[in-house]
């Protein structure tokens, strides 16, 4: 089963990007460009949803904002 998690991603006065979303709790993802965060983000989701007993969060696209929610699909 898939569902969709929302990433709200900010890009930080020093440069990098922050990834944090009100659907997992504890998800905090940051990195140089806005994919490597997602991949990031996505790699913290799916630990976490491991943790809580769900599956594994799949692909995703970069969006070039400085801030934007980003739909992410999570297996679950």
């Amino acid at each position: 089963m898939e569902r969709i998690v929302t990433l709200h991603i900010e890009r930080l006065p020093e440069g990098v990007y922050l990834a944090t979303s009100d659907d997992i709790q504890g998800l905090v993802a940051q990195g140089r460009t806005i994919q490597e965060t997602v991949e990031i983000a996505r790699d913290v989701a799916q630990r976490l949803l491991e943790l809580q007993g769900d599956a594994a969060v799949t692909g995703t696209a970069a969006v070039p904002q400085e801030n934007f929610d980003y739909p992410m699909i999570v297996n679950g």
